[in-house]
């Protein structure tokens, strides 16, 4: 038993984000709700903090350092992993504050519980130990259910949550029965040493542990067939609750996937790949045919989600055989939560008085009522449809060539036709903003924007364009972090 002194400054980025959470709790429960906003301006501050106390550690732990008794790792992808997820967290925050300080539920339920789902995909970035996995996975589980039930008016925000509780609970049951098999046979939780005993083993029960592990990681990246609470929790829950599942949690997710499948089990690669071969086209396949019968946008958007999730796992079956699949996969994961954040950002924007613009009618001639907003609007659609010059372009061309180089060129073909398919409900929203006429009840309601969000938005849609037109930094960050 390793009962070495812990290398705490490993862990100071959550250590702070803990007390940070702590504290700002206690305040909260102190001040009036006229002073509500100062629990945003914490939580943006703690936020911030954390993201500058990350940055160094890239530089000063190139090689992977273990600690508290190998439960805990910092390596590039931890590194790179935690940037990303304190990056689109805050913007999360920022898109969430007009919509929430609208509506009548608490204002800081959401912020507060959206900074302990960070803590949870934080831990789950570096977790090395399927127990650290687990805890940092229902951390910020738990938190989400409560995010999606904070509307507690909405009957569609109830419904959501309770499926959302229900699966999740069920997943998360799969899981730890898949890990409890995995520690039955290896006596390890510890990630390398898994790997290592399983590399004498040639039996079935491993790969019998490896469906329940794969079950649970598919729940939580929301692929087919674990994909039935996307629709009904993107539709029900709060746009801004919406918005912060569809983001930073994805990039969490592909993280621990990558710790399971490609560090813990290795030498069942070939059984893995088989099956994430199947899941990814069932969920490109089922996700962009049933996004064209959608006329809510929220839920159009959900079923897209599944879709690019079963894009992103194409870059991870390629991995073992493709010199650039696992990056190509975190570059492609990357920019979808980027441009998903902006497009959801946009309906949050739109949503006032008490109303959800969500349905694709309500986007009806957009171009004449807010033309910014409107192309702001065509560039994140265009990077979720792979149209160059976007980001989205460059995302999709890398997985392709990696399927190519793993001789898996039937995939990339495949890959191909249902982007192709995916582009059609993608540029039908373009069309209704731009080539209709908005109906007469739209038209007299104008698109008041603030300066903020006016400039949030900008940021989001602008780095679509101009990560697709020097995509070159990202890619490298990318291929470093999964080296």
């Amino acid at each position: 038993m390793d009962l070495s002194i812990p290398q705490f400054s490993i862990a100071l980025p959550e250590i702070f984000l803990l007390a940070m959470a702590c504290i700002i709790l206690l305040v909260d429960v102190f001040i009036s709700d006229r002073y509500r906003i100062v629990t945003y301006y914490l939580i943006q501050i703690t936020l911030v903090v954390t993201f500058l106390l990350t940055v160094p550690q890239f530089k000063n732990y190139p090689q992977p350092v273990l600690t508290f008794s190998g439960n805990y790792v910092i390596d590039r992808l931890a590194v790179i992993s935690k940037l990303f997820i304190y990056l689109f967290s805050s913007f999360a925050f920022a898109y969430a504050r007009e919509y929430i300080e609208s509506r009548k539920f608490s204002r800081s339920d959401y912020y507060l519980l959206g900074l302990f789902s960070v803590l949870g995909m934080s831990i789950m970035a570096s977790a090395y130990s399927f127990l650290t996995i687990y805890l940092g996975l229902e951390l910020l589980s738990l938190s989400l259910y409560a995010m999606v039930a904070m509307n507690k008016d909405s009957v569609l925000a109830t419904e959501a949550a309770m499926k959302y509780f229900v699966l999740g609970a069920l997943a998360s049951g799969i899981l730890l029965y898949g890990i409890s098999i995995l520690f039955g046979i290896t006596s390890h939780i510890q990630i390398d040493a898994v790997a290592q005993v399983l590399q004498s083993r040639h039996d079935i029960v491993p790969v019998f542990a490896l469906v329940f592990v794969l079950a649970g990681l598919i729940f939580k990246f929301g692929a087919v067939p674990f994909h039935m609470w996307v629709p009904d929790v993107y539709q029900g829950a709060s746009t801004p609750t919406t918005l912060f599942i569809a983001s930073a949690p994805k990039i969490a997710a592909f993280a621990i996937t990558v710790r399971i499948l490609v560090q813990a089990m290795p030498n069942l690669a070939v059984n893995w790949e088989e099956m994430l071969i199947v899941i990814s086209i069932a969920s490109m396949f089922l996700g962009n045919l049933l996004a064209i019968a959608q006329s809510n946008l929220k839920r159009m958007l959900a079923y897209s989600s599944i879709a690019h999730i079963g894009y992103t796992l194409l870059g991870i079956l390629a991995g073992p055989n493709s010199s650039q699949g696992y990056s190509a996969a975190m570059f492609y994961i990357s920019t979808y939560v980027l441009v998903a954040a902006g497009a959801f950002a946009i309906i949050t924007i739109m949503s006032r008085d008490g109303v959800e613009f969500d349905k694709l009618n309500d986007y009806r001639g957009l171009n004449a009522r807010n033309p910014w907003l409107a192309f702001m609007m065509l560039l994140l659609l265009f990077s979720m449809a792979g149209v160059p010059p976007t980001v989205g372009f460059f995302a999709k061309l890398g997985l392709l060539e990696a399927l190519v180089q793993a001789n898996l060129v039937w995939l990339a073909v495949l890959a191909l036709i249902f982007a192709l398919v995916g582009a059609y409900y993608y540029l039908r929203v373009v069309m209704l903003m731009y080539f209709e006429e908005p109906t007469e009840e739209m038209a007299s309601v104008p698109v008041l924007v603030s300066s903020n969000m006016m400039v949030a938005i900008s940021l989001n849609g602008i780095a679509a364009l101009l990560l697709g037109l020097l995509p070159s930094f990202f890619i490298d960050l990318c291929r470093i972090s999964v080296g």
